[in-house]
């Protein structure tokens, strides 16, 4: 099996060799804007989601925690825990990167010593497609049900982390809350932890 290559010619090249994302051993560097439109343009990205929930001593999911965020046209949606797995990033750096960007660096996530999503869901700029939406791009994401055991403090572009029962987070309205087909994702990833 031979190695995938990018046909750099197609990159668009920076002026100034200061311009270029760095990317050190820690992964650390970023796309510029146009870098990621460009990327976006011409292949799936892989996200990590999680679901933070905490649980009682059997390990049955007691609380689900969703975040409460602000949409540019001023109104309010329900999210989960995502974001971009970077170049040589373990997934389970990834989602811990991101569970601690959101919910704050006492969240305390238990993160598997083997991670397997308890969903893959595959976002398409064209709704139809798939249940899931992402008018920005084509992206591939990894979901995981994941155990948080200290206390959250929204960060980031989150307002609040809202905690509440299985039974709350699975009502029509709090579903309806999620864009993109997430609530029907959280609905389905829910359900492989019985609830």
């Amino acid at each position: 099996m031979g190695r995938m290559s990018i046909d750099t010619a197609e990159l668009p090249e920076p002026q100034d060799p200061e311009d270029r994302p760095q990317f050190g051993p820690d992964g650390s560097g970023w796309l510029s804007d146009d870098e990621l439109s460009f990327v976006r343009g011409r292949v799936p990205l892989v996200y990590v989601e999680a679901v933070p929930v905490r649980v009682d001593g059997v390990g049955r999911v007691t609380e689900v925690g969703l975040l409460l965020r602000g949409t540019a046209d001023g109104g309010m949606t329900r999210a989960l825990v995502s974001g971009r797995v970077r170049k040589d990033e373990a997934l389970r750096d990834a989602l811990f990167r991101h569970l601690e960007n959101d919910l704050g660096h006492m969240a305390f996530p238990l993160i598997p010593a083997a991670p397997v999503p308890a969903q893959v869901a595959e976002y398409f700029p064209l709704p139809g497609l798939t249940p899931y939406v992402d008018e920005r791009q084509h992206a591939v994401s990894l979901v995981y049900v994941v155990p948080v055991t200290g206390s959250c403090t929204p960060r980031q572009d989150a307002l609040e982390v809202t905690w509440m029962s299985p039974e709350e987070a699975l009502a029509p309205e709090t579903l309806a809350e999620l864009v993109g087909g997430r609530g029907r994702l959280l609905r389905q990833v829910l359900a492989t932890v019985g609830c």
